[in-house]
């Protein structure tokens, strides 16, 4: 795999990623502070994680007050990082004089309920201040809110106008009571369900932390081994530079929060290398999209979503952690099996073996950096919680780095990461602060409640396939163009009562909406993780995002396997014996493999109707044995067998 980074019409492969990521992602959009100005960002950003870390360990602040310390940070700095509008100049040494009047407002505004919380929560009750300073703070979080994350702070707007102006001028079921001033701004901004509810209280903990261990790894040289292990599992195999995108990027989405950055990060490598081994340039950036998008609901991190998912279910992270595992195997196996056949049918082979780097040496000069993912996996299976297996799973990764002096962290790395961590935070934390607007909001009008019972009055109880199929529709539109984590919120909100009610589980119910916001990141018309991959392939995005929902097709159908059987959701249901969750894995495994060659790229071209005919069939054949086993009855399981073995039998008989 090359060392450095490529070249694209006399620009960087990473530079030219940045730009595609700024383009499509508007929390990648950010200033260039320099000067005293980029001094003084970069010591704020060092205090927010030092704060962060004191307060997840020693520190006594209460849960509230924790959150609105967090957020005296996560408001300033997204003013200072994130420009005003899209034309602005990038490059500044100083501030325009509005936002030094935000920032200020913002630090007061904040500074004040500090003070006053304690007289708030004993009665109850705002003053008229409480009620200027609380509309003045929604204010500035719906502006922080827009420069980070436009398409958030539209979706929250309309549910916040629907919450406290036009709700109440909806006839039927859907219409809501008429709020005052005071009651919205105490739902929304001082109670613990809005601005300051779980969201915020998600990412002053477990994001925060979580995020900065990412960056220590990466400046570790993480990175650079998951590339070389990668290589050294699937890199002489028939295809193997798209098989070392898969890897490398559900190994790198393990610890990125986002789908878009992991297309960046990793696809400025695996791209170029793809279309130089054969592979066309769409279906390049296909694989990565899809790829990188899987990283969102793959432990151990899932892009941070999981520990939202927990907060929400009342559960350990451990328990998400466990019942993601599954459903992400299958979605990077039926991948791999998919781009196998790609290059089978290409007639592609492997990297030569001057490419592949050992086995033995990566490990030796780089497997100590496996080490913090093991500390951190460990602690948390013994019990520990994962804000403590995270810090000390830092604390760790400083430690083994200097095992060997190439991946040594010295003060300079140590301080970088630091400042990287806490930057990565903001975007996420500050969506994080935003959905609690959508959330109250909800919650307050019953718009989650009236939403199911609609559904439910169109289709009736009980119907758990039907009830999929709409709340599928209707998460892959949701979160289009939206941050993971505010993703799942958003479809959390309105599609988990649909499926509670029509008899899911409530972690199968939980983990079907969080794949399919996750999923919307390939899905057009707003597929940002195929969009950026194709800048970087320079390809058609039209086409790259059709091929990749041709890549992803098992993963659109995947959830529907745990939804009727959620003993693939490891740990999640009681009383299930081995030899059921091994029947339930095989069958799985068996159904999305053979819908990844049911769905796979048509027969060459120059083979006559008839053969193409025959191929379709068998494909179709495939298809049908695939889907038999989302039912998780024995019938349907030998049927589906029957069927997929009589098709690779009539395969191979025609083959000879």
């Amino acid at each position: 795999m090359p060392a450095t980074p490529m070249k694209k019409d006399g620009e960087t492969m990473d530079a030219q990623a940045q730009r595609l990521v700024e383009e499509k992602e508007e929390e990648s959009r950010t200033r260039e502070l320099s000067g005293g100005l980029g001094v003084v960002f970069s010591v704020v950003l060092v205090a927010f994680a030092l704060f962060e870390v004191w307060a997840n360990t020693v520190g006594t602040l209460g849960a509230m007050k924790l959150r609105m310390a967090h957020i005296l940070f996560l408001l300033p700095l997204t003013l200072m990082l994130y420009p005003t509008y899209a034309r602005e100049s990038r490059r500044r040494a100083s501030l325009p004089v509005w936002d030094d009047a935000l920032i200020a407002l913002s630090a007061a505004c904040l500074a004040y309920m500090l003070w006053r919380y304690d007289a708030f929560a004993r009665n109850g009750r705002l003053n008229d201040t409480d009620v200027y300073v609380g509309l003045a703070l929604l204010v500035l979080a719906f502006e922080a809110a827009r420069r980070a994350s436009r398409n958030l702070a539209i979706v929250a707007l309309v549910f916040f106008s629907y919450f406290a102006l036009w709700g109440r001028f909806v006839p039927g079921a859907f219409g809501t009571s008429a709020f005052t001033l005071k009651r919205v701004i105490k739902a929304v901004v001082w109670d613990a369900g809005g601005i300051l509810g779980t969201g915020a209280n998600v990412s002053a903990t477990y994001i925060f932390i979580f995020v900065l261990f990412g960056a220590f790894l990466k400046h570790s040289g993480f990175s650079q081994l998951i590339n070389d292990i990668a290589l050294t599992l699937v890199g002489r195999s028939a295809g193997g530079p798209a098989k070392v995108a898969v890897i490398a990027s559900a190994l790198m989405g393990m610890i990125n929060g986002s789908a878009v950055a992991n297309v960046a990060t990793t696809g400025t490598i695996t791209i170029p290398l793809m279309k130089k081994t054969g592979y066309k340039k769409d279906f390049a950036a296909a694989v990565e999209a899809v790829a990188s998008t899987g990283g969102q609901f793959t432990p151990p991190i899932m892009g941070a979503v999981g520990f939202v998912m927990a907060e929400f279910m009342s559960v350990s992270y451990t328990s998400i952690m466990l019942a993601a595992a599954i459903p992400a195997f299958l979605y990077y196996l039926s991948l791999l099996y998919a781009v196998h056949l790609e290059a089978r049918h290409l007639g592609l082979s492997g990297l030569s073996a001057q490419n592949i780097p050992a086995a033995g040496k990566v490990l030796r000069e780089r497997g100590h950096l496996l080490l913090p993912l093991i500390v951190l996996m460990a602690m948390m299976f013994a019990g520990f919680t994962p804000l403590f297996a995270a810090i000390a799973a830092i604390f760790v990764t400083v430690a083994v780095s200097w095992l060997r002096k190439e991946t040594r962290m010295d003060a300079k790395k140590i301080l970088a990461a630091v400042i990287e961590g806490s930057r990565s935070a903001i975007g996420v934390g500050i969506s994080c602060v935003i959905i609690g607007v959508i959330i109250s909001s909800v919650n307050m009008t019953g718009l989650g409640l009236n939403f199911g019972n609609l559904i439910l009055g169109v289709m009736g109880e009980g119907h758990l396939l039907l009830g999929g199929l709409l709340v599928m529709v209707l998460s892959v539109i949701l979160g289009m163009g939206v941050p993971g984590v505010a993703a799942y919120v958003i479809v959390y909100a309105v599609a988990v009562p649909v499926l509670r009610s029509a008899g899911a589980t409530e972690m199968a119910a939980n983990m079907f909406c969080l794949m399919y916001a996750c999923l919307s990141n390939i899905t057009p018309p707003v597929a940002m993780s195929s969009y950026v991959a194709a800048g970087i392939a320079g390809s058609s995005m039209t086409k790259t995002s059709l091929i990749a929902m041709r890549l992803g097709a098992v993963g659109f159908i995947l959830p529907f396997f745990f939804l009727n059987n959620p003993v693939l959701l490891f740990g999640s249901t009681q009383g299930v014996g081995a030899g059921e969750m091994v029947r339930a894995f095989a069958t799985a495994s068996v159904g999305v493999l053979a819908l990844a060659q049911g769905l796979s790229s048509l027969p060459p071209a120059g083979k006559d109707a008839a053969a193409t005919a025959r191929c379709l069939a068998l494909r179709g054949v495939l298809i049908l044995g695939g889907l038999l086993f989302i039912s998780p009855t024995l019938v349907t399981d030998v049927l589906g067998l029957v069927l997929i073995g009589s098709a690779a039998l009539i395969s191979r008989s025609g083959s000879k």
